[in-house]
């Protein structure tokens, strides 16, 4: 794909140069993949362009990026002034604001070049607006992922220094756990002591909290429940959320209440191998599938090959889960910025379960995790 520019290089530039640089990377890689302009919507896509945070409701705000041209961005006026405090003025993007009444897929229209041939929507705008969009543009619209992905998929210095700001906070929640975990505390207990500290650690709020104790441990989805923690229970805590600046951690630890028995001990061990296995196959120019590959192959050799039922990591930045994804059947080769989880699990129905979780970023020649609390099974006290 297209050379990343200047600053997804290393140095943390103003905002507005943050942003003005996304626009303009995100203009070439329209112009790269053959559509004539973006229409995007309230979400992380959004927030990524221009830092314009929010959701998508029944009135229509999308940014509009022509290939080759200005930026506008339509606006309900009940929204002007939350957009007007963000990056949007300084970036001399133009604003058609619109009232209850008016027609704001004629704003869109009007900020377009014609002809138009393709153009692409961000996969967070709804049908309610897609199709009236469609209609209005005499185009079929097609996904924008080429092109958002793409630019999201790398982080540059500001993104990755959030990141960063993220895994020590969760760092510091782990760190937290241990004493939460008494026998004859409920998951739910526990779950309320989390939510607590990860706010005060730095967060906005926990996004997931996961406290899934002895056979909850084995279903990979599992939140928190009434279950009474037990003593030798294994228990996996897999927690995150978005900082202040939106970007999100995500962070896996397995603990153990009292004293393991000795052949759990022994396969979470192995998991812990193989979990360093993916993590030391990092590097530019190495496929998803390869850093999956690595993880699994510690696991088939012990046995355990059927106990992985997941992918080995996910992309993350201003959603928990985005591209790159770290599994079987993925040939994306890995650059430099890119930024994933590394969270290989075993899963015995009826019986426990056990994943470790770090978020990593591919640097020149490896990579660097951004999460440092202990991999071992953790003892709770």
């Amino acid at each position: 794909m297209l050379d990343r520019p200047q600053q997804y290089r290393g140095e943390v530039t103003s905002p507005t140069d943050v942003y003005a640089a996304r626009l303009d990377r995100a203009r070439a890689l329209c112009t790269h993949v053959g559509l004539d302009a973006l229409v995007v919507g309230p979400g992380p896509d959004l927030t990524y362009l221009v830092g314009v945070e929010g959701h998508t409701i029944e009135r229509l705000t999308a940014l509009v990026i022509p290939a080759d041209g200005p930026a506008a961005i339509v606006v309900p006026r009940m929204e002007l002034a939350k957009v007007r405090s963000t990056a949007v003025g300084g970036l001399g993007i133009r604003i058609a604001d619109w009232v209850d009444g008016e027609d704001p897929y004629a704003l869109v229209t009007g900020a377009l070049p014609h002809p138009l041939h393709r153009v692409g929507v961000s996969d967070a705008l709804p049908a309610l607006h897609v199709i009236p969009l469609g209609d209005r543009l005499g185009v079929r619209l097609e996904l924008a992922t080429p092109v958002l992905r793409e630019g999201r998929m790398i982080k540059d210095a500001t993104e990755i220094a959030e990141l960063r700001r993220a895994g020590a906070a969760i760092d510091a929640v782990h760190r937290r756990v241990p004493p939460l975990l008494r026998p004859g505390r409920t998951e739910r207990e526990v779950g309320v002591d989390i939510a607590a500290a990860i706010v005060e650690e730095g967060h906005r709020t926990g996004e997931f909290i996961i406290v899934a104790s002895g056979p909850n441990g084995a279903d990979p989805h599992h939140e928190v429940s009434d279950r009474v923690i037990g003593e030798g229970d294994i228990v996996v805590v897999d927690i995150g959320g978005p900082v202040a600046s939106g970007y999100n951690s995500d962070s896996t630890r397995t603990y153990v209440v009292g004293t393991p028995d000795p052949e759990v001990a022994r396969r979470i061990a192995v998991l812990v191998r193989a979990q360093q296995a993916a993590v030391d196959a990092v590097r530019p120019g190495v496929s998803a599938e390869q850093v999956d590959a690595a993880a699994r192959q510690v696991l088939a050799e012990e046995g355990l090959a059927d106990a992985f039922v997941h992918r080995t990591g996910h992309g993350i930045g201003l959603s928990v889960h985005e591209e790159p994804y770290i599994s079987p059947g993925n040939d994306l080769e890995l650059r430099e910025g890119m930024a994933f989880s590394i969270e290989p699990g075993i899963y015995f129905p009826g019986a426990w379960g056990a994943r470790i979780e770090d978020i990593v970023v591919v640097t020149a020649d490896g990579c660097e995790s951004l999460n440092n609390t202990p991999h071992e099974l953790t003892p709770a006290n």
